[in-house]
Protein backbone atom coordinates (compact mmCIF):
# COMPACT_ATOMS: atom_id res chain seq x y z
CA UNK A 1 0.00 0.00 0.00
CA UNK A 2 0.87 3.86 -0.75
CA UNK A 3 -0.60 6.22 1.07
CA UNK A 4 0.87 10.30 0.24
CA UNK A 5 -0.53 12.66 3.54
CA UNK A 6 -2.22 12.45 6.52
CA UNK A 7 -5.70 11.86 4.52
CA UNK A 8 -4.86 9.09 2.79
CA UNK A 9 -3.25 7.40 5.81
CA UNK A 10 -6.74 7.73 7.48
CA UNK A 11 -8.81 6.34 5.11
CA UNK A 12 -6.04 3.48 4.66
CA UNK A 13 -6.49 3.01 7.97
CA UNK A 14 -9.78 2.83 8.00
CA UNK A 15 -10.14 -0.05 5.40
CA UNK A 16 -7.02 -2.05 7.56
CA UNK A 17 -9.23 -2.16 10.29
CA UNK A 18 -11.48 -4.32 8.37
CA UNK A 19 -8.48 -5.88 6.29
CA UNK A 20 -6.51 -7.11 9.32
CA UNK A 21 -8.72 -8.83 11.20
CA UNK A 22 -9.46 -11.36 7.75
CA UNK A 23 -5.66 -11.49 7.25
CA UNK A 24 -4.08 -11.42 10.76
CA UNK A 25 -0.56 -13.06 9.60
CA UNK A 26 -0.78 -10.84 6.13
CA UNK A 27 2.67 -8.59 5.51
CA UNK A 28 1.54 -5.66 4.93
CA UNK A 29 4.28 -2.34 3.97
CA UNK A 30 4.81 -0.15 1.86
CA UNK A 31 4.35 3.69 2.45
CA UNK A 32 1.99 4.97 5.17
CA UNK A 33 1.37 6.77 8.40
CA UNK A 34 0.51 6.39 12.27
CA UNK A 35 -3.04 5.28 11.36
CA UNK A 36 -1.85 2.76 9.19
CA UNK A 37 0.70 1.63 11.74
CA UNK A 38 -2.31 0.77 13.84
CA UNK A 39 -3.00 -2.19 12.02
CA UNK A 40 0.06 -4.10 11.43
CA UNK A 41 1.71 -1.38 8.58
CA UNK A 42 5.35 -1.61 8.05
CA UNK A 43 6.72 1.80 6.83
CA UNK A 44 8.98 1.13 3.95
CA UNK A 45 9.97 5.10 3.58
CA UNK A 46 7.98 8.15 5.79
CA UNK A 47 5.18 9.34 3.94
CA UNK A 48 6.11 12.64 4.57
CA UNK A 49 8.47 11.81 1.78
CA UNK A 50 5.59 12.34 -0.63
CA UNK A 51 3.58 15.27 0.73
CA UNK A 52 4.05 17.60 -2.02
CA UNK A 53 1.26 19.64 -3.73
CA UNK A 54 1.63 21.80 -6.62
CA UNK A 55 3.12 21.02 -10.47
CA UNK A 56 6.27 22.66 -9.78
CA UNK A 57 6.36 21.86 -6.02
CA UNK A 58 6.84 18.28 -7.55
CA UNK A 59 9.14 19.36 -9.83
CA UNK A 60 11.50 20.27 -7.29
CA UNK A 61 11.02 17.31 -5.58
CA UNK A 62 11.04 15.26 -8.32
CA UNK A 63 14.81 13.09 -8.41
CA UNK A 64 13.86 11.83 -4.70
CA UNK A 65 10.05 10.49 -4.89
CA UNK A 66 11.23 9.53 -8.54
CA UNK A 67 13.97 7.37 -7.05
CA UNK A 68 11.03 6.12 -4.11
CA UNK A 69 9.06 4.95 -6.78
CA UNK A 70 11.71 2.81 -8.51
CA UNK A 71 13.26 1.26 -5.57
CA UNK A 72 9.45 0.70 -4.45
CA UNK A 73 8.74 -0.66 -8.07
CA UNK A 74 11.58 -3.02 -7.89
CA UNK A 75 11.05 -4.90 -4.94
CA UNK A 76 7.41 -5.22 -5.50
CA UNK A 77 8.12 -7.02 -8.76
CA UNK A 78 10.53 -9.44 -6.89
CA UNK A 79 8.20 -9.90 -3.84
CA UNK A 80 4.73 -10.38 -6.23
CA UNK A 81 2.30 -9.31 -3.59
CA UNK A 82 -1.25 -10.65 -3.96
CA UNK A 83 -2.68 -7.30 -4.61
CA UNK A 84 -1.21 -3.47 -4.36
CA UNK A 85 -3.01 -0.81 -2.89
CA UNK A 86 -2.56 2.93 -3.97
CA UNK A 87 -4.35 5.27 -1.50
CA UNK A 88 -4.90 8.38 -3.46
CA UNK A 89 -1.38 10.15 -4.31
CA UNK A 90 -2.66 9.74 -8.08
CA UNK A 91 0.54 11.14 -10.00
CA UNK A 92 3.01 8.97 -7.92
CA UNK A 93 0.47 5.38 -7.73
CA UNK A 94 -0.99 5.32 -11.23
CA UNK A 95 2.41 5.06 -13.13
CA UNK A 96 3.57 2.14 -10.18
CA UNK A 97 0.00 0.75 -10.79
CA UNK A 98 0.44 0.45 -14.66
CA UNK A 99 3.56 -1.32 -14.28
CA UNK A 100 2.93 -3.84 -11.41
CA UNK A 101 -0.39 -4.67 -13.23
CA UNK A 102 1.75 -5.08 -16.77
CA UNK A 103 3.22 -7.83 -14.75
CA UNK A 104 0.38 -9.60 -13.53
CA UNK A 105 -0.25 -8.10 -10.36
CA UNK A 106 -3.82 -6.84 -9.27
CA UNK A 107 -3.69 -2.98 -8.50
CA UNK A 108 -6.21 -1.32 -6.67
CA UNK A 109 -6.92 2.47 -6.15
CA UNK A 110 -8.92 4.01 -3.35
CA UNK A 111 -10.28 6.99 -3.66
CA UNK A 112 -10.93 8.11 -7.67
CA UNK A 113 -8.65 11.26 -8.65
CA UNK A 114 -11.24 14.34 -9.22
CA UNK A 115 -11.76 13.82 -13.06
CA UNK A 116 -15.19 15.07 -12.51
CA UNK A 117 -13.63 17.85 -11.69
CA UNK A 118 -10.71 18.35 -14.10
CA UNK A 119 -7.99 16.23 -15.84
CA UNK A 120 -10.49 13.77 -16.82
CA UNK A 121 -8.72 12.26 -19.66
CA UNK A 122 -6.90 10.36 -16.89
CA UNK A 123 -9.82 7.55 -17.34
CA UNK A 124 -7.83 6.08 -19.75
CA UNK A 125 -4.38 6.22 -18.01
CA UNK A 126 -6.41 4.66 -14.69
CA UNK A 127 -7.93 2.27 -16.80
CA UNK A 128 -4.16 1.28 -17.60
CA UNK A 129 -3.70 1.15 -13.99
CA UNK A 130 -6.42 -0.19 -11.83
CA UNK A 131 -7.90 -3.31 -11.95
CA UNK A 132 -10.67 -2.39 -9.02
CA UNK A 133 -11.27 1.26 -8.35
CA UNK A 134 -12.85 1.96 -4.95
CA UNK A 135 -15.01 5.16 -4.60
CA UNK A 136 -15.95 7.16 -1.72
CA UNK A 137 -18.67 9.37 -3.55
CA UNK A 138 -22.33 7.55 -4.72
CA UNK A 139 -21.88 9.47 -8.09
CA UNK A 140 -18.45 7.89 -8.88
CA UNK A 141 -19.09 4.48 -9.15
CA UNK A 142 -21.47 5.02 -12.48
CA UNK A 143 -18.53 6.93 -14.02
CA UNK A 144 -15.99 3.77 -13.92
CA UNK A 145 -18.43 0.92 -14.96
CA UNK A 146 -19.55 3.29 -18.07
CA UNK A 147 -15.88 3.28 -18.74
CA UNK A 148 -15.56 -0.54 -18.51
CA UNK A 149 -13.39 -0.03 -15.02
CA UNK A 150 -14.71 -2.16 -12.24
CA UNK A 151 -15.76 -0.18 -9.25
CA UNK A 152 -16.98 -0.24 -6.02
CA UNK A 153 -19.18 2.47 -3.76
CA UNK A 154 -18.02 2.04 -0.30
CA UNK A 155 -18.89 4.86 1.17
CA UNK A 156 -16.64 7.46 3.00
CA UNK A 157 -14.73 6.45 5.92
CA UNK A 158 -14.97 10.02 7.37
CA UNK A 159 -18.72 9.66 7.58
CA UNK A 160 -18.41 7.07 10.33
CA UNK A 161 -15.29 8.74 12.22
CA UNK A 162 -17.15 11.54 12.59
CA UNK A 163 -20.32 11.49 14.64
CA UNK A 164 -23.59 12.76 13.47
CA UNK A 165 -23.92 15.10 16.65
CA UNK A 166 -20.22 16.59 17.25
CA UNK A 167 -19.64 16.98 21.10
CA UNK A 168 -18.60 20.56 21.38
CA UNK A 169 -18.53 20.85 24.70
CA UNK A 170 -16.17 17.78 25.49
CA UNK A 171 -13.78 18.59 22.61
CA UNK A 172 -13.74 22.71 24.28
CA UNK A 173 -12.96 20.57 27.84
CA UNK A 174 -10.18 18.45 26.10
CA UNK A 175 -8.56 21.46 24.49
CA UNK A 176 -9.10 23.80 27.64
CA UNK A 177 -11.05 25.99 26.29
CA UNK A 178 -13.90 27.92 27.98
CA UNK A 179 -17.69 27.21 26.45
CA UNK A 180 -18.13 31.13 26.38
CA UNK A 181 -15.69 31.97 24.18
CA UNK A 182 -15.07 32.37 19.93
CA UNK A 183 -13.31 29.58 18.98
CA UNK A 184 -11.98 29.53 15.27
CA UNK A 185 -9.65 26.51 14.57
CA UNK A 186 -7.37 27.17 11.54
CA UNK A 187 -6.20 24.44 9.46
CA UNK A 188 -3.86 25.66 6.42
CA UNK A 189 -2.59 22.03 5.67
CA UNK A 190 -1.00 18.88 6.34
CA UNK A 191 1.90 19.25 3.81
CA UNK A 192 5.31 21.14 4.06
CA UNK A 193 3.88 22.94 0.80
CA UNK A 194 1.20 24.21 1.85
CA UNK A 195 2.32 25.52 5.31
CA UNK A 196 5.12 27.26 3.34
CA UNK A 197 2.43 29.49 0.79
CA UNK A 198 -0.71 29.38 3.32
CA UNK A 199 0.80 30.38 6.80
CA UNK A 200 1.34 33.65 6.40
CA UNK A 201 -2.06 34.98 5.06
CA UNK A 202 -3.81 32.41 7.20
CA UNK A 203 -2.12 33.66 10.81
CA UNK A 204 -2.81 37.24 9.32
CA UNK A 205 -6.83 36.39 9.01
CA UNK A 206 -6.20 35.38 12.29
CA UNK A 207 -4.69 38.55 14.13
CA UNK A 208 -7.24 40.53 12.40
CA UNK A 209 -9.96 38.88 14.08
CA UNK A 210 -8.52 38.68 17.26
CA UNK A 211 -7.98 42.45 17.27
CA UNK A 212 -11.76 42.81 16.33
CA UNK A 213 -13.23 40.49 19.18
CA UNK A 214 -10.61 39.65 22.13
CA UNK A 215 -12.78 36.55 23.01
CA UNK A 216 -11.70 34.97 19.90
CA UNK A 217 -9.40 32.05 20.49
CA UNK A 218 -7.42 30.61 17.54
CA UNK A 219 -6.82 26.98 17.96
CA UNK A 220 -3.91 25.98 15.08
CA UNK A 221 -3.81 21.66 15.04
CA UNK A 222 -0.25 20.41 13.59
CA UNK A 223 -0.20 17.12 11.69
CA UNK A 224 3.33 16.19 12.88
CA UNK A 225 6.61 17.47 14.50
CA UNK A 226 8.16 18.25 10.95
CA UNK A 227 5.01 20.22 10.41
CA UNK A 228 5.14 21.99 13.75
CA UNK A 229 8.68 23.53 13.85
CA UNK A 230 8.17 24.45 10.23
CA UNK A 231 4.97 26.54 10.88
CA UNK A 232 6.47 28.54 14.02
CA UNK A 233 9.32 28.90 11.63
CA UNK A 234 7.03 30.53 8.93
CA UNK A 235 4.94 32.74 11.78
CA UNK A 236 8.02 34.42 13.11
CA UNK A 237 9.45 35.50 9.74
CA UNK A 238 5.85 36.85 9.13
CA UNK A 239 6.24 38.45 12.27
CA UNK A 240 2.85 37.03 13.54
CA UNK A 241 4.66 35.16 16.78
CA UNK A 242 2.57 38.01 18.54
CA UNK A 243 -0.81 36.15 17.58
CA UNK A 244 -2.09 34.26 20.51
CA UNK A 245 -2.56 30.32 19.22
CA UNK A 246 -3.14 27.39 20.74
CA UNK A 247 -1.28 24.75 18.87
CA UNK A 248 -1.76 21.39 19.09
CA UNK A 249 -0.29 18.14 18.04
CA UNK A 250 -2.76 15.86 15.71
CA UNK A 251 -6.82 15.98 17.04
CA UNK A 252 -7.70 18.03 14.05
CA UNK A 253 -11.00 16.27 14.60
CA UNK A 254 -11.26 17.74 17.94
CA UNK A 255 -9.87 21.17 17.13
CA UNK A 256 -12.87 21.27 14.72
CA UNK A 257 -15.74 19.76 17.33
CA UNK A 258 -14.74 22.77 19.24
CA UNK A 259 -15.03 25.66 16.95
CA UNK A 260 -17.16 28.10 15.79
CA UNK A 261 -15.93 28.32 12.48
CA UNK A 262 -12.90 26.64 10.72
CA UNK A 263 -10.49 28.18 8.39
CA UNK A 264 -9.14 25.35 6.03
CA UNK A 265 -6.70 24.76 3.16
CA UNK A 266 -9.07 23.48 0.34
CA UNK A 267 -8.44 19.14 -0.05
CA UNK A 268 -10.04 16.23 2.39
CA UNK A 269 -10.16 18.31 5.26
CA UNK A 270 -12.92 20.38 4.52
CA UNK A 271 -15.07 17.21 4.05
CA UNK A 272 -13.93 16.42 7.61
CA UNK A 273 -15.13 20.14 8.43
CA UNK A 274 -18.45 19.81 6.75
CA UNK A 275 -19.49 16.42 8.80
CA UNK A 276 -18.50 18.28 11.94
CA UNK A 277 -21.48 20.49 10.32
CA UNK A 278 -19.17 23.41 10.77
CA UNK A 279 -19.10 26.69 9.60
CA UNK A 280 -16.18 27.71 7.41
CA UNK A 281 -14.09 29.54 4.52
CA UNK A 282 -12.45 27.56 2.15
CA UNK A 283 -8.68 29.02 1.20
CA UNK A 284 -5.75 27.92 -0.45
CA UNK A 285 -2.77 29.42 -1.76
CA UNK A 286 0.35 27.88 -3.79
CA UNK A 287 3.35 28.36 -6.46
CA UNK A 288 1.87 31.43 -8.58
CA UNK A 289 3.35 29.18 -11.45
CA UNK A 290 1.13 25.97 -10.57
CA UNK A 291 -1.45 28.07 -9.74
CA UNK A 292 -1.80 29.74 -13.15
CA UNK A 293 -1.83 26.64 -14.91
CA UNK A 294 -4.20 24.67 -12.76
CA UNK A 295 -6.92 27.62 -12.60
CA UNK A 296 -7.74 26.76 -16.13
CA UNK A 297 -7.96 23.00 -15.40
CA UNK A 298 -11.30 23.06 -13.81
CA UNK A 299 -14.26 21.92 -15.42
CA UNK A 300 -16.96 23.37 -12.64
CA UNK A 301 -16.69 26.21 -10.41
CA UNK A 302 -16.17 25.03 -6.77
CA UNK A 303 -12.45 23.63 -5.68
CA UNK A 304 -14.19 22.20 -2.25
CA UNK A 305 -15.50 19.17 -1.84
CA UNK A 306 -18.47 20.72 0.52
CA UNK A 307 -19.35 22.53 -2.64
CA UNK A 308 -19.02 20.36 -4.92
CA UNK A 309 -21.20 17.79 -3.20
CA UNK A 310 -23.62 20.44 -2.53
CA UNK A 311 -23.25 21.40 -6.44
CA UNK A 312 -23.10 25.13 -5.36
CA UNK A 313 -21.34 28.24 -2.81
CA UNK A 314 -22.65 27.05 0.51
CA UNK A 315 -19.26 27.92 2.03
CA UNK A 316 -17.02 31.09 0.48
CA UNK A 317 -13.71 29.64 -1.46
CA UNK A 318 -10.77 32.01 -1.43
CA UNK A 319 -7.65 31.29 -3.65
CA UNK A 320 -4.59 32.85 -4.43
CA UNK A 321 -4.79 36.64 -4.69
CA UNK A 322 -8.05 36.47 -3.64
CA UNK A 323 -7.31 34.68 -0.17
CA UNK A 324 -5.66 37.92 1.45
CA UNK A 325 -6.07 38.04 5.59
CA UNK A 326 -8.65 41.12 5.52
CA UNK A 327 -10.94 38.74 2.83
CA UNK A 328 -10.34 35.79 4.91
CA UNK A 329 -11.28 37.35 7.90
CA UNK A 330 -14.45 39.26 6.85
CA UNK A 331 -16.36 35.66 5.39
CA UNK A 332 -14.64 34.05 8.40
CA UNK A 333 -16.58 36.98 10.69
CA UNK A 334 -19.78 36.71 8.92
CA UNK A 335 -19.73 32.84 9.31
CA UNK A 336 -19.34 33.47 13.10
CA UNK A 337 -21.91 35.82 13.53
CA UNK A 338 -25.09 34.76 10.78
CA UNK A 339 -27.26 32.85 13.24
CA UNK A 340 -29.51 31.62 10.13
CA UNK A 341 -26.30 30.94 7.76
CA UNK A 342 -25.17 28.58 10.71
CA UNK A 343 -28.43 26.83 10.70
CA UNK A 344 -28.99 26.21 7.31
CA UNK A 345 -25.28 25.05 7.13
CA UNK A 346 -25.69 22.71 9.75
CA UNK A 347 -28.84 20.82 8.09
CA UNK A 348 -27.22 21.25 4.49
CA UNK A 349 -24.04 19.21 5.98
CA UNK A 350 -26.32 16.62 8.11
CA UNK A 351 -27.89 15.99 4.60
CA UNK A 352 -24.39 14.96 3.03
CA UNK A 353 -23.47 13.41 6.05
CA UNK A 354 -25.97 10.68 5.56
CA UNK A 355 -25.45 10.58 2.38
CA UNK A 356 -22.21 9.16 2.85
CA UNK A 357 -23.11 6.89 5.27
CA UNK A 358 -21.57 3.22 4.71
CA UNK A 359 -19.80 0.30 6.60
CA UNK A 360 -16.53 1.41 4.61
CA UNK A 361 -14.14 -0.65 6.50
CA UNK A 362 -15.81 -4.02 5.88
CA UNK A 363 -16.96 -3.43 2.38
CA UNK A 364 -13.59 -1.71 1.34
CA UNK A 365 -12.19 -4.73 2.91
CA UNK A 366 -14.37 -7.84 1.51
CA UNK A 367 -13.41 -5.47 -2.25
CA UNK A 368 -9.81 -6.31 -1.37
CA UNK A 369 -10.40 -9.74 -0.52
CA UNK A 370 -12.56 -10.69 -3.88
CA UNK A 371 -9.48 -8.80 -5.84
CA UNK A 372 -6.78 -11.46 -4.55
CA UNK A 373 -9.42 -14.33 -4.92
CA UNK A 374 -10.10 -13.13 -8.57
CA UNK A 375 -6.35 -13.30 -9.37
CA UNK A 376 -5.31 -16.64 -7.87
Amino acid sequence: MVAGEASGDLLAGRLLSGLRPRLPESLMHGIGGPKMAEHGFVNDWPMDKLSVRGLFEVLAHYREISGIRKQLRQRLLEEKPDVFIGVDAPDFNLDLEIQLKQAGIPTMHYISPSIWAWRGGRIKKIAQAVSHMLVVFPFEEQIYRDAGIPATYVGHPLAEVIPLQPEVAAARAELGLPLDATIITVMPGSRMSELKYNTEAFIGAAKILCERDPKVQIVVPMAGTNQRSYFIKLVVEAGLDNVPLLLIDGQSHTAIAAADAVLVASGTATLEVALFKKPMVIAYKMMEASWQLMRHMGYQPWYGLPNILAREFVVPELFQHKATPQAMADALWKQVNDAALQGSLKQRFTDMHHSLLRDSANVSAQAVLELISKHR
